[in-house]
């Protein structure tokens, strides 16, 4: 996961620092879930106090985060991609890892696909059973008797 192209130092407005309801808020995400982030270690802000101070490489690595896990990946692969930002190998190391992560799940999504199709043509066949012995029946939507 290469960062975002639109993941400067700086934001629009030439910030570099955020705190944490700042971060939350831009990302659409919860206080809880950066926490959560903080304590598995794939986020470090600097605390000043209480309060997190989260600058740019903290809003590249929740970028990426937030994408991992949209793209299904769990959190210690995340970890993994994203700490190949900071150690060796490097950028190549964890394009190729990221490559064989993206068949992994690429062909983990095929199968569900098949899945869904599978269940979703069971489901044809089951409903139109259903529809047979329901004119069968002579009944229909709403014609069924109700409950005495």
């Amino acid at each position: 996961m290469t960062p975002p192209d639109d993941s400067p130092t700086a934001d629009a407005a030439g910030r570099t620092s955020w705190t944490i309801a700042e971060l939350a808020a831009e990302h659409d995400t919860t206080l809880r879930t950066l926490r959560h982030y903080e304590d598995v270690g794939l986020l470090t802000p600097e605390r000043r106090g209480t309060t997190r101070i989260y600058h740019a490489r903290d809003r590249t690595r929740l970028r990426l985060i937030l994408r991992g896990k949209r793209l299904g990946f769990s959190l210690p692969e995340i970890r993994t991609i994203v700490d190949m930002y900071d150690d060796q190998p490097g950028e190549t190391g964890q394009l190729e890892y990221l490559i064989a992560q993206i068949e992994l799940r690429r062909a983990e999504l095929d199968r569900l696909r098949r899945d869904i199709d599978d269940t979703a043509a069971e489901l044809d066949v089951v409903e139109a059973r259903c529809r047979e012995d329901l004119r069968r029946l002579g009944g229909g939507r709403g014609s069924a008797p109700g409950p005495a």
